[in-house]
């Protein structure tokens, strides 16, 4: 990584990447061919002045990187979300400290709060897990439908909904500041198992798309079975 980028808490003096920042992710998840929760630039600016964002700039002002805090149910739940990386900075190691700052960041905000995240991406995954979080279904994340209803601006909005939202094409992981592993023991745990996650990351995501498909097809529900149906709930 490129030792003079800074990463930092945003503040009120950098709304002015926000139309930039939220450019950046709808064509990042058009590119992967993936959904994400819309934000718009005033939202995203919104975090900024409320501190609770954080931003990678050089020290030229480029925009390098940039995730921002949710709190959900009355605060028992926050996520970490739009992590976003310029494309010229992507594999600089930046996104991993980026993480890190907005977890610490969220960790002082609130203590007490579970910290959870959704993603398509095993790479998002890896620093997850070498944060603390693990692996969980969907069941064990915040009921708010405030926080449900962010989902729709997703393209795969209807493959949540179709599954009762117990599942989706994104991964849950959480971390709960009660009850967790250490870090260490995380890490080595999706290290040992990263390429079963791969699998299973490809064959969720493969068989939701053909569930949905039948379902739009059929009009039925179905009930695919397969050895992932426990944790998928396929």
């Amino acid at each position: 990584m490129e030792q003079n980028i800074i990463v930092r808490v945003a503040n009120s003096g950098d709304t002015h990447y926000a139309q930039t920042i939220t450019d950046e992710m709808e064509a990042s998840a058009k590119a992967r061919g993936t959904g994400i929760a819309k934000r718009s630039p005033d939202y995203v600016a919104q975090k900024m002045t409320e501190g609770k964002a954080v931003i990678a700039l050089l020290p030229d002002g480029t925009w390098v990187g940039f995730c921002y805090i949710e709190a959900w149910g009355h605060d028992e739940f926050v996520a970490n979300s739009g992590l976003i990386v310029a494309p010229v900075f992507r594999k600089s190691g930046v996104a991993k400290l980026i993480k890190r700052t907005i977890f610490n960041l969220s960790r002082e905000k609130y203590p007490k709060a579970k910290i959870f995240g959704l993603t398509t991406g095993l790479a998002v995954m890896k620093i997850n897990s070498e944060l603390g979080y693990e692996p969980v279904t969907y069941s064990e994340l915040t009921d708010d439908e405030e926080f449900w209803a962010g989902c729709k601006s997703c393209v795969n909005y209807d493959i949540l909904m179709s599954k009762d939202r117990k599942n989706c094409m994104c991964t849950a992981m959480l971390y709960d500041p009660a009850d967790h592993y250490t870090p260490e023991e995380t890490t080595q745990e999706f290290n040992k198992h990263s390429k079963l996650w791969e699998r299973f990351m490809k064959i969720k995501q493969s068989r939701l798309l053909s569930f949905f498909k039948r379902k739009e097809s059929s009009g039925s529900s179905g009930k695919p079975k397969s050895l992932f149906h426990y944790f998928f709930h396929l």
